[in-house]
């Protein structure tokens, strides 16, 4: 069984007023891999640096192992962080940065005093967490010598070499291009599950949650909207925003007519939900890759194809029914304005409560940050709000 190493309990956090997070309630397993994810501003950093000491919550409490821990400093607790900026020291090597944390002296648990670690004690562990991060033989290099992913590897084992029980990373890929963002996704999981300890990840990149995690916190405006594993977030989405964030959705209103029937567009739809009252207003999630193409006197619905995108193992096409357009991601080839008709699976169709996000997410839905912020020029991300009243 699982054993419980952080809690936040009520935690509640305000600036000038201001709730950053509201009320957020949340457990964290040992040797568990726990992905904070959603936009700019939902929380989730501000969410690490309470954890990490950075910051003490407004209310609630903060416990490590069964310990109240909100007024221990962070240097006290077992936690260390691999920003997104790594922070390397140029005028040092690779082994030197590594064993920077090493070579500080620290306060005897018994007299108090401050003793050195010895020199062969170094030089074996960081020589241990050069062999975890790949790094072997790379001792010697100077930082400028490094790529962007051997800069983060000896940033996760500098972080890694004082033996903490927990790791914060704080969208430490963000800076790496696309290649190097993948292959560090599965080193990032490699060392956790070889360190055996707990790692907790703050990214708005759904990719990264979905393909590292054992438990995936889906976060907005402050709030925790869903916890779950990838797949239950993936499949089993609670809201219109969980839907829309994590993938690509088609987001329809239905009406639920009884167990495991919904119906869209006026036509009934078997499905494998059940427990809503009958003839309740549902949102109803349809992933783009669980929809088939048939011929149109087939069809449960038929539509318009607008527009076509060739993706390499697929097409993006885009479907007009009744005025609404849907995503669909099949290998079939359906040019534009051809008439077709679709086909869906029950365990295709997921029906969802109404909540606060319904309505939001018109046509088909692919969630972008980078458009929101592009479109919304009002837009300041949670670190740059939280820079600005440290400055205050």
């Amino acid at each position: 069984m699982a054993k419980e190493l952080i809690r936040l309990e009520n935690c509640t956090m305000a600036f000038d007023g201001e709730v950053v997070l509201d009320n957020i309630n949340l457990y964290i397993n040992d040797h568990e891999f726990l992905t904070l994810l959603g936009p700019s501003g939902c929380g989730k950093t501000t969410t690490l640096r309470i954890i990490g000491g950075f910051q003490t919550p407004t209310s609630g409490t903060v416990f490590f192992d069964g310990v109240r821990i909100n007024d221990v400093p962070p240097h006290k607790r077992a936690v260390n962080t691999v920003f997104q900026k790594y922070a390397l020291f140029p005028h040092l090597n690779v082994f030197e940065n590594i064993a920077f944390g090493l070579r500080i002296p620290k306060a005897d648990p018994e007299n108090k005093k401050k003793v050195k670690l010895p020199e062969q004690e170094i030089r074996s562990r960081v020589m241990e967490m050069l062999e975890i991060v790949n790094l072997k033989g790379f001792e010697k290099r100077r930082i400028n010598q490094l790529s962007g992913g051997q800069q983060q590897r000896v940033a996760i084992a500098r972080a890694l070499v004082n033996q903490p029980k927990v790791l914060l990373l704080d969208e430490p890929l963000g800076a790496l291009d696309l290649k190097l963002r993948k292959d560090m996704q599965n080193e990032l999981k490699r060392i956790q599950q070889t360190m055996g300890i707990t790692f907790i990840y703050v990214t708005h990149d759904q990719e990264e949650a979905l393909s590292m995690s054992d438990t995936v916190v889906v976060m907005d405006k402050g709030r925790i909207q869903q916890i779950g594993t990838p797949e239950d977030i993936y499949n089993e989405p609670k809201n219109a925003f969980v839907a829309d964030f994590i993938g690509e959705s088609n987001i329809l209103d239905g009406i639920m007519r009884a167990d495991g029937v919904v119906e869209i567009f006026n036509r009934r739809f078997q499905c494998l939900d059940g427990g809503f009252e009958k003839d309740e207003a549902v949102d109803v999630v349809i992933r783009p890759e669980d929809v088939d193409i048939v011929p149109e006197d087939q069809g449960q619905l038929k539509g318009t194809v607008t527009n076509l995108t060739f993706k390499g193992v697929h097409y993006d096409t885009i479907v007009d029914f009744y005025g609404f357009k849907w995503l669909i991601q099949t290998t079939d080839y359906c040019p534009v304005g051809s008439r077709i008709g679709i086909k869906i699976d029950p365990d295709g169709i997921h029906v969802m409560k109404k909540s606060q996000y319904s309505g939001m997410f018109g046509d088909y839905s692919s969630y972008s940050e980078e458009y929101d912020e592009i479109s919304d020029a009002t837009l300041v991300p949670e670190e740059a709000e939280e820079e600005a009243h440290y400055e205050e």
